[in-house]
């Protein structure tokens, strides 16, 4: 019997542009994708449309594409739940006022730098139904500000980059944060002995998304490949694909086959051990390894692997805590490096600063900062602070090296 599926995605997004410290244009923009799925004798048959459509139209659209036999034989998922987590919603007018209070408060407060950038907020709705009685939708709402800054004596087109996002906006944590990187960034000071790095450990997460694909380490080209089981990190150190209310940032609690956690969260790396790569059911299938429910939603074609929301569990200590005294180096903007095969690391910092955990002391010269996978988050791991100095968000202490 043919079976029915529908994927909906809707997204407002209004933006006030800054430029050169002056609020010089406004943009608002909506848009709605449709992907209606029919599966049939193990095939999928998949039509994508921009804008509103029928579902009379788009399932008989979708029905005539089963011909192209794409291969998709696994049972569909059912249960019923909504989440929003919307708590509050700009109008374009706030939005605008807010650009401008923002403008009048770095031209008064710091006439030496300018400012690139945008006041931003956005609301994105995804839905999945199906035949099988599945009725999934997750909403989220959320604004910021981001900008570039750059010192009227530079040479450089940027020096940094401030950057914060909210459910409910607060303009005061916005400008206490410029109020430290820019009065920082007019204060030298030195590199300490000891590279203590802070900093948020989105940037670093790739490689790990990398090493846990459950294919990757099948075949034996992941970093992690027969590790299974085995210490690798930090006892400190526990990694999980989480979309929970709490952490969840604009991500949806089911996966692209309508799969969702217990918790809405999946363990890969517990206390340091390897718990598991990440799959969805074509390949925990073909590999005999356990379905994670990380299937990657494509709206034009069959799911893939892939869908992660990587999250370093925190801890109970603060970063002031964590440091016990000790300096940590904050880069700020960094470019021109990466990991490569072996899990090396290396990355120029075009702009640092000294930090004592909870504030920034000065600016650093540049430096190239370097370590190695399994000795960052290894002995080289101090922790996930429990709170979020300067810039409002998670940030990792890592022990690492300086480079050439």
């Amino acid at each position: 019997m043919m079976q029915r599926e529908k994927i909906s995605f809707t997204e407002q997004r209004s933006a006030v542009k800054i430029e050169e410290t002056a609020v010089t244009g406004f943009q608002r923009e909506e848009s709605e994708k449709y992907s209606f799925r029919v599966y049939d004798k193990g095939f999928a048959g998949i039509y994508f449309n921009v804008g509103k459509m029928t579902d009379d139209e788009g399932f008989g659209k979708a029905e005539k594409n089963l011909v192209l036999e794409r291969p998709y034989k696994y049972q569909l998922e059912s249960g019923v739940r909504s989440r929003d987590l919307t708590e509050e919603v700009l109008t374009d007018r706030q939005l605008i006022d807010i650009a401008n209070e923002t403008v009048a408060y770095l031209k008064e407060k710091h006439p030496e730098f300018t400012m690139n950038g945008s006041v931003a907020m956005r609301r994105k709705t995804v839905v999945q139904t199906n035949s099988a009685g599945l009725d999934l939708s997750d909403t989220d709402s959320i604004s910021g500000i981001g900008l570039s800054f750059k010192h009227r004596d530079s040479k450089d087109i940027s020096d940094g980059y401030l950057s914060m996002e909210f459910r409910t906006f607060d303009l005061k944590k916005f400008t206490d944060m410029a109020d430290e990187y820019l009065n920082a960034y007019l204060t030298p000071a030195e590199l300490p002995e000891e590279l203590i790095i802070q900093m948020q450990y989105y940037d670093l997460l790739n490689k790990l998304d990398e090493c846990l694909d459950a294919e990757r380490m099948a075949l034996g080209t992941s970093l992690f490949s027969g590790k299974t089981g085995q210490k690798i990190f930090s006892d400190r150190f526990t990694l999980a694909h989480d979309v929970s209310d709490k952490v969840s940032w604009g991500d949806p609690f089911f996966d692209g086959e309508g799969v969702t956690q217990d918790g809405d969260r999946r363990v890969f790396i517990d206390r340091g051990v390897l718990v598991s790569g990440y799959s969805d059911k074509h390949i925990a299938e073909k590999y005999g390894v356990p379905h994670t429910g990380n299937a990657w939603r494509r709206l034009s074609d069959i799911p893939v692997n892939g869908n992660v929301n990587l999250h370093i569990d925190r801890s109970e200590s603060t970063a002031k805590q964590l440091l016990d005294g000790r300096y940590s180096v904050f880069p700020v903007q960094y470019s021109g490096g990466g990991w490569n095969d072996k899990g090396g690391y290396a990355m120029p910092v075009q702009c640092a600063f000294l930090c004592d955990g909870g504030h920034f002391i000065g600016k650093l010269p540049p430096f190239t900062m370097k370590g190695e996978l399994f000795d960052m988050f290894g002995d080289g791991f101090i922790g996930v602070t429990s709170d979020d100095p300067i810039i409002k968000d998670k940030q990792v202490l890592l022990k690492m090296q300086y480079g050439k």
